[in-house]
């Protein structure tokens, strides 16, 4: 989907719209607060998202960026007359300092000094806020006008962005083709996706479910784009009706010949700028017609339309999410095939990696170059299904860490390299993190990255009952890390897609709490880590595919649900201390190995077959 120098940041004349400029030039700011004048408002205040709200961004939607020179993945914007405030979170205090001017946007915590207390601070009676209401929640709008009311100023819906009117370059939006994606690799017809989600909608009195998540009217409609990095999506909207009908609303220029024919009858096309008044005739249909919205993930503009047209909102959750996550047979295979071809790319990585790393010849940047060659050599890639995290020493420690050139440290011995990527192939996404000794590892890196290794066993061998969540398990990946005084700061799991996002709900595996119980055909990763500040990092992440335990222990009152590893990929034997791991454990692991030679050594070159079988034996 993308060349290689996509995974590292651009040079800033090379980036569109001038979003390569670090910081931004003031007088961007100062045409911003022109045309908020012009609209008689006394602010503005902008979330780092799209009318879409998906992980990934088309350019013309990073407007944070172009008016702070702020890259990161989160962050908010709050500007008045006389003051401005960029808020990120922890990943991204050191950033956000390097990339933004502070005399013109004060850095905040957006934990410790949130958005609503900028308002209070900031704002005074009768003062007029603007906000896109395509890009706010009708949940993050509720704080953010609560705050506005305690100091008497108002929040105004704004039509049409002011970032837009003074952004003279914009990036125009993405119009990349749209392809069906077949019912070999989806295993479900969109008619029957349809049929039972609507029957799904009018047991519950529903006409209508009202779909902003790109994802998931990619998997409804089974079709696949390429409006964002890293994710084969068409950036749309849809209607579902309770009859299986589906209003599609985007730009049909995308629409491939093959793409169109897929379509059945039952799926209308209509274009994107007719999407607000549909919605509001939607409203109009019948008096109190119950229609869904996601009022959490989806943006608050289309309940406002709805109700404007008499609608009564339900709020609930995405129809798709969860018939999304429970993969059928044809994508759980399909998943296993693409992590084959995956695993293949993975080994040719690690056996270049060997030979090349201890003269310290390569860089970080040239390891995630010499990765995505390798995966572009397997039939059906599409592209990565993220930005390669390439770490080493120091930077594997930083969690969300990007190889940049002003980043970019040299691989050679005395440290350990973190690598996580992924791949999107036709038949599944991919997501696996290794962690590479260069050199001799010394006893304190075996010692922590065998604790890791314990927790990742510790899930992937988990039996549980039926009903049970992911943030029931997370303390297995943790207890011997907890054991020892230390733990990781991120989830350790996150749910996958099926050619789709890397990052998808609505299961986790996580400390924070979670209400959806693990059930068969979900996608999870299983990855615990350990961070150590200014030295190095470590983390083991698998795929992992839950399914029903046929023959449960004797006596078993409960359905029982395991994991099935998808990643197929050696573990780096080298950083194991094997006395501090169990009998079970050592099984495992070789058990592990013992698969990862058997289905990738017959499909690599015989060099890298060779290196496998050292990689791959027993403990």
């Amino acid at each position: 989907m993308t060349a290689p120098d996509a995974d590292r940041p651009a040079d800033a004349c090379s980036e569109p719209g001038g979003l390569g400029v670090q910081p931004a030039p003031p007088d961007r700011l100062a045409a911003l607060r022109a045309e908020l004048q012009r609209r008689g408002l006394d602010g503005f205040l902008a979330p780092r998202t799209d009318e879409f709200m998906g992980e990934y961004m088309p350019a013309y939607a990073e407007r944070v960026q172009w008016l702070t020179g702020f890259s990161g993945s989160a962050g908010f914007l709050g500007v008045a007359r006389d003051r401005a405030a960029i808020f990120v979170d922890g990943r991204y205090t050191l950033q956000v300092r390097d990339q933004v001017d502070p005399q013109t946007f004060t850095p905040r915590h957006l934990m410790e000094e949130p958005p609503t207390a900028w308002i209070r601070e900031t704002f005074v009676e009768g003062e007029r806020i603007g906000y896109d209401p395509w890009l706010h929640t009708r949940a993050g709008l509720g704080h953010l006008k609560r705050a506005a009311d305690e100091v008497g100023a108002e929040l105004v819906a704004v039509d049409g962005n002011p970032v837009d009117a003074v952004w003279t370059d914009q990036p125009a939006p993405p119009a990349a083709p749209i392809a069906p994606h077949a019912i070999e690799y989806a295993g479900e017809t969109s008619l029957a996706k349809r049929l039972r989600l609507g029957a799904d909608l009018a047991r519950r009195k529903i006409a209508a479910a009202v779909l902003t998540a790109s994802d998931s009217i990619a998997w409804l409609l089974n079709v696949r784009g390429g409006d964002v990095p890293n994710c084969p999506l068409a950036l749309s909207y849809a209607v579902l009706k309770s009859d299986g009908s589906v209003d599609w609303f985007l730009d049909a220029r995308k629409l491939t010949d093959a793409a169109r024919e897929a379509l059945d009858e039952g799926v209308a096309l209509h274009p994107m700028d007719g999407f607000a008044a549909a919605l509001q005739a939607l409203g109009r249909a019948e008096p109190g017609v119950r229609v869904l919205a996601d009022a959490v993930g989806g943006p608050a503009a289309v309940v406002d339309h709805l109700s404007k047209g008499g609608a009564q909102v339900v709020e609930g959750e995405d129809p798709c999410q969860l018939p999304k996550a429970l993969k059928n047979e044809v994508e759980i295979e399909g998943a296993r095939l693409a992590h084959r071809r995956d695993g293949a790319a993975l080994a040719r990585f690690l056996h270049w990696l060997e030979s090349v790393s201890e003269n310290g010849s390569i860089t970080e940047l040239d390891a995630i170059d010499k990765l995505y060659e390798f995966r572009t050599r397997g039939v059906r890639f599409n592209g990565p299904s993220f930005e390669t995290i390439a770490g080493y020493g120091p930077n594997g420690a930083i969690v969300h860490y990007r190889a940049a050139p002003t980043t970019n440290r040299r691989i050679e011995p005395g440290s350990l390299l973190l690598v996580d990527s992924g791949g999107q192939y036709d038949e599944g996404t991919t997501d696996v993190t290794r962690t590479i000794p260069i050199g001799a590892p010394t006893a304190e890196m075996r010692t922590r990255f065998t604790q890791v290794l314990k927790g990742h066993i510790a899930i992937a061998t988990a039996r549980f009952p039926k009903g049970v969540t992911g943030s029931q398990l997370d303390p297995f990946a943790r207890q011997a890390l907890w054991a020892a005084g230390v733990d990781y700061d991120h989830g350790t799991g996150h749910g996958v897609g099926s050619y789709l996002n890397v990052h998808e709900g609505p299961q986790r595996i996580s400390k924070s709490h979670s209400a959806v119980p693990l059930q068969p055909g979900m996608i999870v990763s299983n990855e615990p880590g350990y961070y150590k500040t200014g030295a190095f990092g470590i983390r083991i992440e698998n795929l992992v595919a839950v399914y029903p335990v046929v023959n449960p222990a004797e006596g078993a009152e409960k359905e029982l649900y395991g994991f099935e590893t998808l990643t197929l990929a050696p573990i780096d034997r080298r950083l194991i201390e094997p006395a501090l791991l169990a009998v079970h454990e050592v099984a495992w692991l070789d058990g592990y190995h013992a698969r990862v030679l058997e289905e990738i050594g017959p499909i690599v070159e015989a060099d890298v077959r060779r290196w496998l079988e050292d990689a791959c034996a027993p403990i």
